[in-house]
């Protein structure tokens, strides 16, 4: 653990969303020179549940509207951020669903506008299969990755 003090928590709330090819959605996203691999979501605002972060979150960052199935995962464990190192990180997963139609679903690169710093995101589907904790870049999405298989009974 870090020597500096943790100063406040930090909720994330991201969505595992499966199509019909037993494919997962995964957000690959470059922050200035920074690029890593996610599940789609992010972070809880005041005044939020985290089913409403959840179905904001992957509207603004897909265009889909969604429907929270389940819960998959809580942090049970200590994740310090990277991008502000007296945060501790709190991550909630859902299984979530769409009816809106997945062909639709722009997965090219394109610029999100949040007015701070330069922000890109883009798509990817990943046979279940075939994803593996490598393939995501924080320690949390890691740990769900490597859960999922038996967490939504896949194998």
């Amino acid at each position: 653990m870090s020597d500096l003090p943790i100063n406040r928590f930090n909720l994330r709330v991201y969505g595992v969303l499966l199509n019909h090819q037993r494919q997962v959605l995964l957000a690959h996203e470059r922050i200035d020179d920074f690029k890593f691999t996610k599940f789609p979501g992010g972070g809880l605002e005041f005044g939020e549940g985290t089913f409403d972060c959840i179905k904001r979150e992957f509207n603004e960052e897909t265009g889909l509207n969604i429907n929270v199935e389940k819960h998959l995962y809580t942090t049970d464990f200590f994740q310090q951020s990277i991008w502000v190192p007296t945060d501790q990180i709190i991550s909630v997963y859902y299984q979530v669903s769409t009816l809106d139609d997945l062909s639709n679903l722009d997965i090219a690169e394109r610029t999100l506008d949040y007015g701070k710093r330069e922000e890109h995101i883009w798509f990817e589907w990943v046979n279940l299969g075939n994803l593996t904790p490598a393939m995501l870049t924080f320690p949390i999405d890691k740990k769900v990755a490597a859960m999922l298989h038996s967490t939504l009974n896949l194998s």
